[in-house]
């Protein structure tokens, strides 16, 4: 089997890598998460946070682009091509690694005080994300 990148919609692998990514501006924002995650790392609230680079916006989307690439790739091979076999696929994908591999990094950082908080928060948005990924390149037409 050899990886066929012209078979990728690179649109809807942008679109989902983009909309994965505002999910995380969101996601890690104060109306929902910054708070119990700063917590769950230990984050001194008295101390003034770094100040964001460039790197701190690209690194992610680089990710989130080769991510929805690896996901498109893998809906293509298996025919996803409708609603509920994208969101399936972001079930596996989403579950079956990027939770999994986040409950192995919880289990083993003792630097964090609250481990388990951080794998909700971290899990739960990866494998939102993940999901939201295959569904859009899933239906995409």
């Amino acid at each position: 089997m050899m990886l066929d990148f012209g078979q990728l919609n690179w649109l809807a692998v942008i679109v989902a890598a983009l909309v994965y990514f505002a999910l995380g501006a969101l996601w890690y924002s104060p109306m929902l998460f910054a708070r119990p995650w700063q917590r769950s790392i230990g984050w001194d609230e008295s101390r003034t946070p770094p100040q964001a680079s460039a790197m701190t916006y690209v690194v992610p989307l680089v990710a989130y682009i080769v991510m929805a690439i690896a996901v498109g790739l893998l809906a293509a091979a298996t025919g996803t091509d409708e609603l509920a076999e994208g969101i399936l696929l972001g079930l596996v994908l989403g579950i079956g690694l990027s939770l999994a591999h986040t409950f192995v990094d919880a289990s083993f950082d003792p630097n964090k005080p609250q481990p388990w908080l951080w794998f909700a928060i971290n899990g739960t948005y990866h494998a939102l994300g993940l999901v939201i990924v295959a569904v859009i390149i899933a239906i995409w037409p």
